[in-house]
């Protein structure tokens, strides 16, 4: 099969290498065209995935449209903010036989969209057999080391949510599959704000109690939003619900947790994110929650306080004790 990895941050290009593993023809697309060249020289991404070196049958190239041209698969790894201007350059190319494959996770901080409905938005003429998503805990330095990861591969075709599980599985990337796809998007994307709200947590020196908390009570407010917008309550207790949210919440490798840690030890969102290489896409879609859940009137206190953090310049400590003081109530 002939498959493009569109972004060679450290999740496209492991995806890419694991693709080319699988058998597959694999075209690799890197937006900025003196990197492009460095990675076909050195066959290493040096700043995303230094310690993996990338096959030299893989294609690299700068050419947007070569990598969307005639393939029987996209796999679009580019920040969700992204997302729209890289296909509106290429909407004119035909998909009828394409299956285009989404692993950001994020929400469009304007039109408050997912990928998928980006996707659909830029590209009118796509059908559900088209659009697909890959999710799940899964770190780009664990997955590229053939450390054991569970994911989910979802579309509202169920065929479709087959063939990604067949295009991607392997003896250490185990996927399963669904035919929630808003439902897994939503998980992906609404984890990252709560990961932010923990990783405050670990930086203004709170313990493992309010951590668990944090968790617990915000995969109920993902779970609000997302049966709020249709999408099925038991998609939240899986691979790109609970399990999402623990990796991103925990592991040292998750760049949302990072960015609260520092904020909860008191630096700006400013001087953090100029420091940072890689996407944190919690940030903007921290924005974007707290615009969802105002138009569809739905409580989410921890993703409130997580923007009230970032952007509004609240102070940590009194925002997580106002939680902690808030109304009594019923658990469930």
């Amino acid at each position: 099969m002939r498959v493009s990895v569109l972004g060679a941050g450290g999740w496209g290009t492991t995806l890419a290498i694991l693709l080319h593993h699988n058998g597959h023809e694999v075209t690799l697309w890197e937006y900025k065209k003196a990197y492009a060249k460095a990675l076909n020289k050195s066959r290493i991404n040096s700043i995303y995935l230094p310690d993996v070196n990338i096959p030299k049958e893989m294609i690299i190239t700068h050419s947007l449209e070569q990598a969307c041209d005639n393939q029987h698969m996209i796999v679009i790894a580019v920040p969700t903010q992204f997302v729209r201007s890289v296909m509106e350059q290429v909407k004119h190319l035909d998909y009828d036989d394409t299956t285009l494959v989404s692993v950001s996770k994020g929400i469009e901080k304007d039109t408050l969209l997912t990928v998928s409905q980006i996707l659909k938005d830029v590209i009118p003429t796509l059908n559900d057999e088209n659009i697909g998503v890959l999710s799940g805990p899964s770190h780009a330095e664990e997955v590229s080391k053939k450390i054991p990861t569970a994911v989910v591969a979802a579309s509202n075709d169920l065929s479709t949510a087959q063939q990604i599980h067949e295009a991607f599985i392997t003896s250490y990337f185990r996927v399963y599959y669904s035919t929630d796809l808003l439902g897994v998007e939503l998980g992906g994307a609404l984890k990252n704000v709560i990961a932010i709200g923990a990783g405050i947590i670990d930086g203004a020196g709170f313990g493992d109690n309010t951590k668990a908390a944090i968790m617990t009570r915000g995969i109920a407010e993902i779970a609000r939003i997302g049966t709020e917008l249709g999408a099925d309550p038991k998609t939240f207790s899986g691979l790109s619900g609970i399990g999402d949210l623990i990796v991103t919440c925990a592991s040292r490798h998750s760049r949302n947790r990072y960015v609260g840690e520092q904020i909860g030890k008191g630096k700006k969102l400013k001087e953090v994110l100029a420091s940072m290489q890689m996407v944190a896409e919690g940030v903007e879609t921290a924005r974007s929650v707290h615009n969802l859940a105002a138009k569809l009137n739905v409580d989410t206190p921890i993703a409130d306080a997580v923007y009230r953090i970032l952007f509004l310049d609240k102070d940590p400590q009194k925002v997580t004790f106002g939680l902690m003081t808030r109304d009594s109530k019923a658990e469930h």
